[in-house]
C-alpha cells in the first residue's frame, strides 16, 4: 500500500479473466490507479472498456464466469488497517461492504427492493454494522433522508422505492451506499437515464457528501463533461487496458493518447447545420481478438509497425500524466486531429 494515509483504495496491476467454453478472455489488462480522500477518479472509456468490470472487481460483484486472475485492491480504513480485496475472505467483505466501501449502482429502480419500504433499507446497515435497535435505526433512515434532500422523509420513510422518481431513488441508493461513512465509494454511471437538471443535482449531492465525509470516489462514466467538471483525475481505459491516466485538466487540455485525443475531438464545440461530426472510425477490438501490440492500432492514425510489434508500457509525458503511447508528442499534430476511416 502506497504510503500515503490519504490514498484510501490502491489497485495495482488487476487482471479480470472470463471463463467461455471456448476460451479464456482478459477483459481487465494490469489496471493500476489509486483513490485519495476527499478527490474524485474517474474511469472513462467506451462501453465495452473494462471500467464497470474494474469497478465489481473492486466490489467483489464478479458474475461467475469472471474472476480476479492478478493483481491487488488494497483498502485502507484511516486508521491504519488495510485489507487486500482480493484475497479476502466472503465474510471479510460482508463485514466491509457499506461500512469500509459504498456503492452506488446506475439502475436505481433495480438496485432498490420493491418489496420492502425505503425506511427499512435504509435502516439495514445501521442495525446489521452498528447493532442499532429498530427505532434507533428508523431515526438514522429519516435523518439520511432528509440529508440527500428527500422532502417529508418522516412520511416518506414508509414508501416504497416505485412511488419516488427517478432522480429521487437515486438519492435514496446514495444515501444507503454512504450511510456508515466509508472510505471509497463507487458510483457507475450515477446520473444514467436522468435528465440534466436531475444529474447536476445528484453530482452536486456527491461532491458534498466526498467532502463533508471525506471520502475517495471512483466515478465510473463515458461522459467526458462529468469527468472534467467533477473528477480530479481520470483514468482513459481501452479494451481493458488503462492507456492515459493524470489530472484532468493536463490529460483533457494536453493528452498524450491518440484514444483519449479521438474521444475530445468527437465533443462536438460548435457545429453548423448539415456539418458532418468528428468520430473515432472503427470499434473497439472483441475480448478475443485484442492485439498483441499496441490495444488501439487498429483505429489510430498514428500507427506504426513498432505499434503492431510491441505493446506500449505507460511513461510520463508530465509530472503525474502518463500515457501508453509510442509517440505521444505526435499526438497533437494535424494528423492526429483528423478523423480516420478503419478498414479492418
Amino acid at each position: 500500500m502506497n504510503a500515503d494515509p490519504r490514498v484510501a483504495l490502491d489497485v495495482d496491476g488487476l487482471d479480470v479473466d472470463i471463463h467461455t467454453p471456448h476460451a479464456v478472455l482478459r477483459a481487465v489488462d494490469s489496471v493500476s490507479f489509486q483513490a485519495v480522500r476527499g478527490r474524485t477518479v474517474a474511469l472513462l472509456g467506451e462501453s465495452g472498456c473494462g471500467k464497470s468490470m474494474t469497478a465489481t472487481a473492486i466490489a467483489g460483484v464478479l458474475d461467475p464466469v469472471a474472476e480476479v486472475a492478478g493483481g491487488s485492491i488494497r483498502l485502507s480504513d484511516g486508521a491504519g488497517r488495510v485489507t487486500d480485496l482480493v484475497s479476502a475472505s466472503a465474510k471479510e467483505r460482508r463485514e466491509l461492504a457499506g461500512k469500509d466501501l459504498g456503492i452506488v449502482f446506475q439502475d436505481a429502480l433495480t438496485a432498490l427492493n420493491p418489496v420492502y419500504p425505503v425506511g427499512t433499507q435504509l435502516a439495514e446497515p445501521f442495525r446489521i454494522h452498528r447493532g442499532l435497535s429498530k427505532r434507533a435505526a428508523r431515526r438514522e433512515a429519516i435523518e439520511l433522508m432528509r440529508r440527500v434532500g428527500i422532502p417529508e422523509p418522516e412520511t416518506r420513510v414508509d414508501a416504497y422505492p416505485h412511488q419516488f422518481s427517478g432522480g429521487m431513488r437515486q438519492r435514496l441508493l446514495i444515501a444507503i451506499a454512504v450511510a456508515l461513512s466509508p472510505s471509497v465509494l463507487l458510483a457507475d454511471e450515477p446520473t444514467t437515464a436522468l435528465d440534466v437538471t436531475v444529474q447536476a443535482q445528484i453530482m452536486s449531492l456527491l461532491r458534498d457528501l466526498r467532502e463533508e465525509r471525506d471520502m475517495a470516489v471512483v466515478l465510473i462514466t463515458h461522459d467526458l463533461a462529468l469527468v472534467f467538471e467533477q473528477a480530479d483525475r481520470v483514468v482513459v481505459m481501452y479494451a481493458g487496458n488503462v492507456v492515459e491516466e493524470g489530472p484532468v485538466d493536463d490529460v483533457f487540455g494536453s493528452p498524450g493518447h491518440p484514444y483519449t485525443r479521438g474521444l475530445l475531438d468527437s465533443v462536438p464545440v460548435s457545429a453548423e447545420r448539415g456539418a458532418s461530426l468528428s468520430s473515432i472510425g472503427g470499434a473497439p477490438p472483441e475480448l478475443s481478438a485484442i492485439p498483441s501490440g499496441c490495444v488501439y492500432q487498429d483505429r489510430c492514425p498514428l500507427v506504426r509497425s513498432l505499434c503492431r510489434e510491441q505493446r506500449p508500457t505507460a511513461r510520463e509525458v508530465s509530472p503525474g500524466h502518463r500515457s501508453a503511447c509510442h509517440f505521444p508528442d505526435e499526438v497533437s499534430s494535424e494528423e492526429a486531429n483528423r478523423s480516420v476511416e478503419v478498414t479492418r
